[in-house]
């Protein structure tokens, strides 16, 4: 699918650009429930988002000083004995975060896990299947899959998504 890091990378920067709106709204426009976004708020689709990203930027740090990815496999094992309760434990957690610390992680994993992913040999990531079809699923086609819930969140807000 990709031939290069760059293109990929590109790609990711902007499919992400939508969810920075997110960042404009004010802290009460983020905690409101949207039902029409599974009844998460701004902050939850934030968490939601971010946290795989997190998850996706220590793999990316492991990659790019070994051959594999230990926390990519533990994740992976997690994932496959408890499924979508991750999701709720992940919420949760981030309800409990000052808003200033939503709004830089927000600002900020989805930078710093591109620029690693510049330093992981190429071989390690994308042209391996299933670590390739690891990032897209934490990242480009993550934020797919929730665009209907960021215009759900916007239009809470009054906000018509860009």
């Amino acid at each position: 699918m990709y031939l290069d890091a760059l293109s990929f990378l590109e790609d990711d920067l902007e499919a992400w650009r939508p969810f920075e709106q997110l960042l404009a709204l004010s802290d009460a426009d983020l905690e409101r429930e949207v039902p029409a976004a599974h009844g998460w708020s701004g902050q939850d689709l934030i968490a939601h988002l971010v946290a795989w990203q997190e998850l996706a930027l220590q793999v990316a740090r492991e990659l790019a000083v070994n051959e594999t990815s230990r926390t990519k496999e533990q994740a992976d094992a997690d994932w496959a004995a408890r499924g979508d309760v991750i999701n709720d434990e992940i919420n949760a957690e981030w309800r409990a975060l000052p808003m200033a610390d939503v709004r830089r992680r927000m600002a900020t994993v989805a930078g710093e896990l591109r620029g690693y992913l510049t330093v992981v040999p190429e071989a390690r990531w994308l042209k391996s299947p299933a670590m390739l079809k690891f990032f897209l699923n934490e990242m480009t086609e993550h934020y797919e899959d929730h665009r209907d819930d960021l215009a759900a969140v916007l239009a809470a807000a009054g906000r018509t998504p860009a």
